[in-house]
């Protein structure tokens, strides 16, 4: 279901960006979501502000932290900035990453309650919207990760709840025991990568959600920034390749395959007379059962130029050629 976003004040100068439910929940996001991994790093409070308030002028909701984005300080730049663009304005998805050891072992109940309330401080809110927690530990007892769903919801800390980066089965097995405990610990959503680059979600993990009826958010639906085409002519200076933290991140996307994808991408942006990012990106969100993708806009110009691909939508001969060349085997 998609619908337009109706925003109140001055008319934003940006398309309007739409929205969708998140599976079959209740909880309606905008199709486009804002990540925050360099607030607090890379992205100052000041430029974070500026980014935050084009998108929240542009009709776009979903905001998606992490108690690790650089180690707690995103959560608390976003915290700053909550009154000033209203916080019933926003969908919070806050992941609770919660490495072995940090607060106990995994995600046991202690410990992720204990997560939850260190990020509700950091953001000075009472309750996020969507409660992101790891995917699957089989040294903690299933039930007893969901009972900490459970009392987050029923103390009105969290609306609802998801998982980050689950397999297929994973998903279904949490989705099948968590219905047998009440609807409020039954996952919503699945975070997941997703692009044109990465496409092993479509293996098991989208089936297994659209079966339960979870809808998901994609992240790094532009390829980790590869498909924009900036890498085609080698590594400018100010991307992210450049970046000593982030280079990893980035290298493993570029190979022999992305250049062909990317080359695709690039004839049908010329094709379309729209960008790279445009096409990367509305072939991402309009896949079947995704409900947002997340860009990680580390300035108002990176955002200006995701929220320019909200108006396109990819003809299906196009569509069908860029699924065929990035078409990925599937497994045995």
């Amino acid at each position: 279901m998609t619908v337009p976003v109706r925003v109140t004040g001055a008319a934003p100068r940006l398309p309007l960006v739409q929205r969708r439910r998140v599976g079959a929940s209740g909880l309606e996001v905008s199709r486009l979501g804002l990540g925050t991994m360099m607030w607090g790093a890379e992205t100052d409070a000041e430029t974070a502000a500026e980014v935050l308030a084009a998108f929240v002028d542009a009709g776009g909701t979903l905001v998606e932290t992490a108690d690790a984005y650089a180690e707690g300080a995103a959560q608390e730049v976003l915290g700053t900035l909550l009154a000033k663009v209203g916080r019933d304005r926003l969908v919070i998805a806050a992941r609770c990453a919660l490495p072995h050891g940090a607060l106990g072992d995994g995600p046991a109940r202690g410990a992720l309650l204990t997560a939850l309330d260190a990020t509700l401080v950091r953001l000075g809110t009472d309750h996020v919207d969507l409660w992101q927690l790891p995917a699957f530990d089989p040294s903690i007892p299933l039930d007893e990760t969901l009972s900490a769903v459970q009392v987050a919801v029923y103390q009105g800390k969290a609306r609802y709840c998801g998982l980050v980066g689950p397999q297929g089965w994973q998903l279904a097995t949490v989705a099948e025991r968590a219905r047998t405990l009440g609807p409020v610990a039954i996952p919503a959503s699945a975070q997941v990568e997703y692009s044109l680059l990465h496409r092993a979600a479509e293996h098991e993990l989208l089936p297994a959600a659209a079966h339960h009826g979870i809808g998901v958010l994609a992240w790094a639906p532009l390829g980790r920034g590869v498909l924009t085409g900036k890498y085609i002519g080698g590594t400018p200076a100010d991307s992210r390749a450049a970046s000593p933290t982030m280079a990893a991140y980035v290298e493993a996307r570029r190979t022999e395959r992305a250049s062909r994808i990317v080359a695709a991408v690039m004839t049908a942006a010329d094709g379309l007379g729209t960008t790279p990012l445009a096409i990367a990106m509305a072939w991402v969100r309009d896949r079947p059962g995704v409900a947002s993708a997340l860009v990680g806009a580390r300035d108002a110009r990176q955002l200006a130029a995701s929220l320019a691909a909200e108006p396109v939508t990819l003809p299906a001969e196009i569509r069908e050629a860029l699924d065929d060349v990035s078409a990925v085997p599937q497994p045995a």
